[in-house]
């Protein structure tokens, strides 16, 4: 029998309960939903709605309910829709008179969107920490990496030489931005939907404040309309995944570059390497490809799930039933994919005389020949045309780039010191550019800031 059985006068169809039944994929809440129950009974207590020896026979059914669940013994019924009628059919079996009382006051509505949030709230923290992990990693990365130095890339050109820790740097920047998106998102759902019942709270002396604060959310709904049929947290839980996702694959599209032969800037681990089901001498890079791949997936995720949303009336609609299997998918693949890709870097050997090899190109010191110029009073557009011409005719005439600088009344021997391995590095001197004494800055700053991050994530962590 459902919850809603007595007013129909035929039982539901069983196609029409294949298509609507959700048991199969919202299993997952069970822990938040009962999480969830039990604050909603201490409230119906402190209430008056319940005595203390209801509140305690409904305390033990929940919680022997959810023990049921946590260790697979838990007996699902045909008439179960989904995990939250079949938890409330679960303490009514447990707890008699007293387990009728459970849903007083409250709606599967107001239910489901607790119990979402609860799970939104664990599952962002454990990805923020995944997060923070490979942060870490990158940082050790970083340290070891010591003045090593490779090209810099626009539009897969070589453009400057930048140091290894400065490249690896940038990508950990990218996923600190993606942390406080995730504990910002945190802190925007914190809020209880209990007490908005269907949409229109109820006649009960219900006490949502308190049912908020016995759950630890920072408050309860102000609107119960909006309480019931709010998914903003699940689009914002969507996108700050969907970019972690992206900062993976710009992150994992490097390191099939970087590991090819003609590259051979990075030599990745057997252990977190493939092969080839038919080319002996293959070494593939699957998790950095796949980190890629599943970018799509996990925007995808989003789309459907704002599509949903986007043209929805107040207040609940069935359609947000389509909300979970996205955010339950997006939470599975973009966990796997932050530990597989932070084991893959932090088993990596990077080879530095190879990237070196590249950076010391004398083509790359060309905006540090204009900059020459520049500190000797030529105006940068001459400086730039000067430098352009002559690495036009260096590459046209086949002449080194040396060459034709000493010959130049311009610059002569003198700047051929611009010329030397590493030269130019060691004269950058912006904040945040890769220059030696910026790189150490950043190293710092970085440091403090996955400190800083650390403790913001503690008071999420249960």
């Amino acid at each position: 029998m459902t919850l809603w059985g007595n007013r129909m006068s035929a039982p539901p169809a069983e196609d029409m309960m294949a298509f609507t039944a959700s048991l199969s994929f919202d299993k997952r809440l069970a822990a938040s939903d009962v999480e969830g129950s039990m604050a909603h009974v201490r409230g119906l207590h402190k209430a008056g709605i319940v005595d203390s020896l209801e509140l305690q026979e409904l305390l033990d059914a929940l919680q022997r309910a959810g023990d049921e669940l946590a260790s697979g013994v838990f007996e699902f019924q045909p008439g179960d829709e989904d995990i939250h009628t079949a938890i409330e059919r679960r303490v009514r079996e447990l707890a008699g008179t007293a387990g009728a009382k459970l849903h007083t006051g409250r709606s599967r509505n107001d239910q489901v969107a607790t119990a979402l949030r609860l799970y939104a709230r664990d599952q962002l923290a454990l990805v923020a920490n995944l997060v923070l992990e490979l942060q870490r990693t990158i940082e050790r990365k970083a340290r070891d990496a010591g003045q090593a130095y490779l090209p810099g890339y626009t539009h897969m050109q070589r453009a400057q030489p930048v140091t290894l820790a400065h490249y690896l740097l940038a990508h950990g920047w990218a996923l600190a931005r993606d942390v406080d998106r995730l504990l910002a998102t945190l802190e925007r759902l914190d809020v209880s939907p209990l007490g908005a019942g269907a949409l229109a709270g109820s006649s009960l002396p219900l006490v949502p404040d308190e049912v908020a604060a016995e759950l630890g959310m920072a408050k309860r709904f102000e609107n119960s309309l909006d309480a019931v049929s709010d998914r903003d947290f699940v689009a914002e839980a969507l996108f700050d995944i969907a970019l972690v996702g992206i900062h993976l694959s710009r992150l994992g599209e490097e390191f099939v570059v970087f590991s090819t032969e003609e590259f051979g800037f990075v030599r990745l681990d057997d252990a977190w390497s493939t092969g080839s089901s038919m080319l002996p001498q293959k070494k593939n890079p699957d998790v950095a490809e796949l980190a890629r791949g599943k970018a799509g997936r996990l925007v995808g995720n989003l789309v459907g799930v704002l599509t949903t949303l986007k043209g929805l009336p107040l207040s609940y609609n069935r359609d947000l039933q389509e909300d979970k299997e996205p955010l339950f998918d997006a939470i599975d693949q973009v966990s796997l994919a932050l530990v597989a890709m932070e084991g893959m870097l932090a088993t990596a050997v990077f080879d530095t005389e190879r990237m070196q090899l590249a950076a010391d190109s004398p083509m790359l010191a060309a905006v540090e020949l204009a900059e020459w110029l520049v500190g000797r009073g030529v105006p940068f557009r001459d400086a730039h045309a000067t430098v352009g011409s002559l690495v036009r005719e260096s590459l046209e005439r086949h002449v080194p780039l040396a060459e034709l600088l000493e010959a130049h009344p311009s610059f002569g021997s003198e700047a051929l010191s611009l010329l030397e391995p590493g030269s130019t590095l060691r004269r950058r001197r912006t904040p945040g550019g890769p220059g030696p004494d910026a790189v150490a800055l950043q190293l710092d700053s970085f440091g403090r800031q996955l400190g800083s991050d650390a403790e913001r994530l503690a008071k999420w962590r249960r």
